[in-house]
């Protein structure tokens, strides 16, 4: 079983990209013919994760080890096995850091640890031994994350666009995820269609209206105008590294603003040295790279879907802002880079960094193999949450961190939601961990809401997305002068952003749920924005049932909701000598009820929020003794302005902005200062000019961080 980045299909001059899936080999290891022992295809060698029990954590905390990497862990048992596997080092997977170590600690994960021993030494066997251990909980191999494709995008090439930096126009008529007109703005040099539309082959007679059906598209145009996103939403983007100079992102960033770029300290107490933007999570770094030997753009097309700058002659994004409208911030959580393979201690780091650095949406378009995947052609999968727990613990470990302490009381969401792509196996199950509960699966549709040939579907899928069908639009080529076959059904895919040197102009198609599953991200994100700018608070189960009220059926009872009836032929063709061309049909009904809530529709998710959840609360704050606290009112009530009423003076007070502190402010305009006085707790209220108020608990005290109140 691999964990394999999603297969996106790229296409580029006169080629369709190889998929080449990596397959684990479960059945155990056996040495080289030297004598050597090799480990299993797909595990790191000499590395395991284990997690201690609970009642050694005083044990491990006065060793020292807890705090940095240790040649023994204190612990007798798991010592003596060391020696014999010659074992030298042991490490904590996650960071221990000031401001996340009280919940780190709650959900377990200052547990986990990296044990590095002699590459001689069997994985298999030495998972065995410390699994008996009383003294360890689980443990389990380091396994090799790979991507899954080959191949490179092809570049967007009308003729208006020239190179990223540049205007090149307004690129939204070429995005028919967003605003589906139909066919004729996508293809100004299309096929005939109909019987004869390649001699030879046989066509299904939809036309080219059908296959691209005006108004099948996530509802862009009505959403937008209702909002622009938020500033405050932050989305991770797990994937090879964001373009951080690209034109349409440039201005979308997640900034970490306490850090230093370049740095080689930890400036901010975070664990994580120079992560201005996010983090290089393979190479233990800073500053991300997205232009390394066979790097694909792929982090950046998924980022440009969710949040490119709309309105500066580029393409059109769902959750972006605007010149004058900031949107929603992209955080890189880079997990591969060039040729070189991930781990899964490295994902599951940048699981708990994104949530510790104040993500609420996971991008994740990678994943392991369907467990109904063929597994002549794509290897084995998981079938249950239980044969994921088991084979997987600490990535679940990490997930279940996500979901349970992302977000906050008191903002828009309390709890994280992860979007993960279902799988391009053509399998009738989502692959994990998207099929985990808690998670979002995203399966892959055409621009007629038929189903992608190569989608995933079935058990696992939340709902459905476009994500683009190339084979299916292989009579339509785009406009280009570079000559038959090299970007047949290019516009049938998705057009997003990719680094300039992939594209000289800083745009190109792709498809596969790898491209789904950022749309479901970017309404996801628009309207946890809305949430916001309403001063509506969800929890992350709510709001992902919102997410699936409010989808497009597309399986209805009757034919103006019903898209899955009759047959969908594609061509499953390739580019070699010959040629070769292969007509193949598809039963859509087979579909039916298996596509998940249906198609995800901005639109309606933003009208259901905002009578939706609950009104948010103004915080409770904690401010240490003699020092101060910064709050922002508007965050979380309605009002011009406010008034803010201290029970104990003696205890606290409040000033409007950087004043000096009183027992009560009234009109303010812009922020509120608490002033920590001396040790205790008082209520106070809060007033705003609509009339209403509430109250909240001002708590002072000497070890309090500052911040823990977010």
């Amino acid at each position: 079983m691999v964990m394999k980045f999603i297969k996106t299909i790229f296409i580029f001059t006169a080629v369709v990209g190889a998929v080449s899936c990596v397959k684990e080999d479960f059945s155990g290891s056996s040495p080289a013919e030297s004598g050597k022992y090799e480990a299993p295809q797909g595990y790191l060698p000499g590395q395991v994760v284990l997690k201690f029990d609970e009642s050694l954590s005083p044990l491990l905390d006065e060793s020292g080890i807890s705090s940095a990497p240790a040649t023994r862990s204190g612990v007798s048992s798991v010592d003596e096995l060391l020696e014999a596997v010659k074992g030298y080092r042991l490490e904590r997977v996650f960071p221990a850091t000031k401001d996340n170590e009280e919940r780190s600690r709650e959900a377990g994960l200052h547990l986990w640890y990296v044990v590095h021993f002699s590459e001689d030494e069997n994985v298999d066997d030495v998972v065995k031994k410390l699994s008996v251990l009383g003294e360890v909980q689980a443990a389990a191999p380091v396994r090799t994350i790979k991507k899954a494709y080959n191949g490179k995008v092809i570049p967007f090439s009308t003729g208006i666009a020239t190179k990223t930096g540049e205007n090149v126009g307004d690129l939204i008529d070429w995005q028919w995820n967003l605003r589906n007109n139909g066919a004729s703005k996508y293809d100004k040099n299309q096929e005939v269609t109909g019987e004869g539309a390649l001699e030879g082959y046989p066509f299904d007679g939809r036309t080219a209206e059908s296959k691209f059906t005006a108004g099948r598209d996530i509802h862009w145009d009505k959403a937008r105008a209702i909002c622009q996103g938020d500033e405050s939403i932050i989305v991770a983007v797990l994937d090879e590294a964001i373009c951080l100079d690209h034109y349409d992102l440039r201005n979308s960033l997640w900034t970490n603003e306490d850090e230093i770029e370049y740095s080689l300290e930890d400036n901010d107490g975070n664990g994580y040295e120079g992560d201005v933007h996010g983090y290089d999570f393979i190479n233990n770094r800073g500053n991300v790279t997205w232009d390394s030997n066979g790097d694909s753009g792929h982090g950046t097309h998924v980022a440009g879907i969710i949040a490119a700058e709309n309105g500066n002659n580029g393409i059109s994004s769902i959750a972006g802002g605007t010149a004058t409208v900031p949107g929603v911030r992209l955080m890189s959580c880079q997990i591969f880079s060039g040729s070189l393979s991930s781990s899964t201690v490295s994902l599951a780091r940048a699981i708990k960094y994104a949530t510790d650095n104040g993500a609420v949406v996971l991008q994740c378009s990678f994943g392991y193999t369907s467990g109904a995947a063929n597994p002549y052609e794509y290897g084995t999968g998981y079938r249950t949450d239980e044969e994921w727990e088991v084979n997987s613990p600490l990535e679940k470990a990490a997930m279940d961190y996500f979901i349970h302490y992302a977000g906050s009381d008191t903002g828009p969401v309390k709890g994280g939601i992860p979007v993960f792509a279902s799988g391009n196996e053509y399998a009738p199950m989502a692959g994990y961990p998207g099929a985990y509960e808690g998670c979002v699966s995203v399966a892959s549709v055409a621009a007629d809401f038929t189903p992608a040939t190569y989608t995933n579907y079935g058990p696992g899928t939340t709902l459905a997305a476009p994500g683009g069908d190339q084979d299916y639009y292989f009579d339509f080529k785009e406009d280009t002068d570079t000559g038959f076959g090299d970007t047949r059904g290019a516009v049938g895919c998705i057009l997003s952003t990719v680094p300039s040197h992939i594209s000289e102009s800083g745009y190109g198609y792709m498809e596969g749920t790898s491209m789904a599953c950022p749309h479901v991200s970017g309404v996801v994100a628009l309207g946890l924005s809305y949430a916001a700018q309403q001063h509506r608070h969800f929890t992350a189960e709510e709001f992902i049932n919102l997410l699936k009220q409010s989808c497009t059926v597309i399986d209805g009872d009757d034919d103006s909701n019903n898209f899955l009836q009759g047959d969908k032929f594609y061509y499953k063709w390739q580019a070699d000598a010959s040629f070769l061309i292969h007509g193949r049909r598809m039963e859509l009904s087979s579909y039916r009820g298996k596509m998940g809530a249906g198609v995800v529709n901005a639109e309606a998710l933003l009208n259901l929020i905002k009578d939706g959840g609950v009104a948010m609360q103004f915080p409770n704050i904690f401010v240490n003794t003699g020092s101060t606290m910064v709050a922002d009112p508007f965050a979380y009530m309605d009002g011009d302005s406010f008034s803010v009423e201290i029970e104990d003076v003696t205890v606290a007070a409040v000033s409007s902005g950087s004043g000096s502190g009183a027992g009560s402010v009234n009109n303010v305009t812009g922020t509120l200062t608490f002033h920590g006085l001396k040790n205790g707790s008082t209520t106070a209220t809060i007033t705003s000019s609509t009339g209403s108020s509430q109250e909240f608990a001002i708590t002072v005290r000497k070890t309090g961080s500052g911040s823990d109140w977010l």
